[in-house]
């Protein structure tokens, strides 16, 4: 793919989500910190630049599963999120508490760490709870009125909000704060890597966090780096 430095990193993943892969092999945020550059990236997480151009360079083009989510509407991409990512997390927290639970009761006296895996996802379980609620009731129907008066050419009336930004701010500041405390999981498990004496739930709980954290990755970046953008350009648009 073609890219320039000054690029931000957001913009490459947005454009070919096969970069995400490259960003992550590096461990450089492309969806709460995806608006810097490339190369402020590279030199905030140490990285040599040279190296990630290159793979960069070697993305292949998407195939046709990995769709160009940039070009859905905004109505068609709410109700993507709605039913790949909500209902992923909605599906997998109960899972995820059963074991982080189990692991930290059986685990936690010689695994300290696993104590603090629990705390960390039961916050962060409850914080998400709360956050898919608010985008469902509140910001993506907003979204989706302000879809249909640009098709229909009627006005918008204006939310007990007043503009979209804020809901969005508010959104944005939830996401950093799940990206953080996924951070700290991935940094205390060492990547979610288990002991050699892990049990199977043990192995189980670090692989289904992984698995949630990549999942919560894709989800951020289609709402901080497409839908919530494309929203404050429809409603400028609108007003």
């Amino acid at each position: 793919m073609e890219f320039t430095p000054e690029r931000t990193v957001a913009d490459c993943v947005t454009e070919n989500i096969k970069a995400s892969h490259v960003f992550k092999k590096y461990g450089i945020d492309f969806c709460c910190g995806g608006g810097i550059s490339i190369q402020k990236a590279c030199e905030k997480g140490g990285v040599d630049y040279s190296l990630l151009a290159e793979d960069l360079k070697n993305v292949g083009v998407p195939t046709e599963n990995e769709m160009d989510f940039s070009k859905l509407p905004l109505d068609d991409l709410i109700d993507h999120i709605v039913s790949k990512h909500h209902t992923y997390v909605e599906a997998n927290i109960p899972l995820l508490l059963q074991y982080s639970q189990k692991v930290a009761r059986v685990h936690g006296g010689n695994n300290p760490e696993l104590i603090k895996v629990e705390q960390l996802f039961q916050r962060v379980a409850g914080e998400l709870a709360g956050h898919l609620k608010k985008e469902e009731m509140i910001l993506f129907p907003f979204i989706k009125k302000m879809v249909q008066a640009e098709k229909d050419g009627t006005e918008l009336n204006v939310p007990h909000f007043n503009t979209v930004e804020n809901p969005i701010k508010m959104m944005e500041d939830e996401h950093e704060f799940a990206g953080d405390t996924f951070k700290e999981i991935a940094r205390i498990t060492d990547n979610y890597t288990p002991p050699a004496h892990a049990c199977n739930t043990y192995r189980a709980l670090f692989d289904k966090l992984a698995e949630f954290e990549e999942d919560l990755h894709q989800h951020i970046h289609l709402e901080n780096n497409i839908l919530h953008p494309g929203a404050l350009k429809l409603e400028k648009k609108l007003r």
